[in-house]
């Protein structure tokens, strides 16, 4: 149903599976009918979550996948009762994104366009090494092309991972992407990205249908590897690797670009938020601009006080 008629993308699909599974199992192990489970139980299980370890926000997660299949199985007739229906979810406090500074992602970027370079250098190698050489330089341009379109664009990872190869010759300035339930968006291009994807082909020849081309089930990168290659990049350029990941640096698209007086609606539109109460996670970066904007434009702020 959920990948049917709602469109939920592959790796909602995965999480709400392994959610389901476990709260399955739970309830054979108390030997239960999913169908006949009264509050109670269900109760129960969710408060034990925390007693395992899971985060608030995990827990709320699995009680949405739990509401949702008693409440399937209630509208299919498979159960006379919801015992879902009465239940609270734990609550979440909203945690600010983890944010770069713009000149933490300009040390970012200049360390990878250095470690290209170097890579470069290293053609000049004797025979015996220059495959080797040849590869450090492959992924030292594909290291490059995901940092300039993340930050440029700011895609989902699994967006950017799936990006098909005709991405990277594009002659416009803007991708169209597929996001999430399906829904499509435009993202725009830097000139930087676009040279980015255009050198980062021209060392990766292959006739598959992804830019980032890779040995994995899917065929192309997979976010784990993106992931490690990433925060090796962010040591390079002396930054805490526990500080960036991929989704940080979306937040860092968003946050500089609202930094810098963008419209929170657009920010909304370029990340492909369906309600913009998520993008308002983003807002507490505009207290010091707004700050400034009253000291700045306020008539009274010139007088002495």
């Amino acid at each position: 149903m959920l990948a049917a008629e709602r469109g939920a993308a592959r790796n909602t699909l995965d999480a709400y599976r392994r959610d389901l599974e476990d709260y399955l199992g739970h309830l054979a192990d108390a030997g239960l009918d999913p169908a006949e489970v009264e509050a109670g139980p269900v109760r129960a299980y969710i408060a034990g979550l925390e007693t395992r370890g899971l985060k608030s926000s995990s827990a709320a997660r699995r009680l949405s996948c739990i509401r949702g299949f008693h409440k399937f199985l209630y509208a299919e007739g498979m159960a006379e009762t919801d015992p879902s229906a009465p239940l609270t979810g734990p609550r979440r406090g909203r945690s600010l994104p983890k944010i770069l500074s713009v000149q933490e992602v300009d040390r970012l970027l200049a360390v990878a366009r250095e470690q290209v370079t170097a890579a470069v250098g290293a053609g000049t190698e004797p025979a015996g090494s220059e495959r080797e050489a040849c590869l450090r330089g492959a992924r030292a341009r594909r290291m490059l092309c995901l940092i300039e379109l993340l930050y440029a664009t700011g895609l989902r990872v699994s967006e950017l991972i799936a990006l098909p190869r005709a991405a990277g010759s594009t002659r416009e300035r803007f991708l169209v992407v597929r996001g999430k339930g399906g829904r499509e968006r435009l993202v725009p291009l830097t000139e930087m990205a676009r040279a980015a994807m255009r050198e980062h082909l021209a060392a990766t020849p292959s006739d598959g249908p992804w830019l980032f081309p890779a040995d994995s089930e899917s065929g192309h990168l997979t976010r784990q590897a993106f992931a490690r290659d990433l925060k090796l990049a962010a040591a390079a350029a002396g930054i805490r690797p526990d500080r960036v990941s991929p989704h940080v640096l979306r937040h860092a698209f968003a946050s500089h670009l609202l930094q810098n007086g963008a419209d929170l609606r657009i920010v909304q539109e370029l990340l492909g938020h369906a309600d913009i109460s998520t993008t308002q996670i983003y807002t507490h970066v505009l207290d010091d601009r707004l700050k400034s904007m009253v000291r700045d434009l306020h008539p009274l702020m010139d007088e002495e006080g």
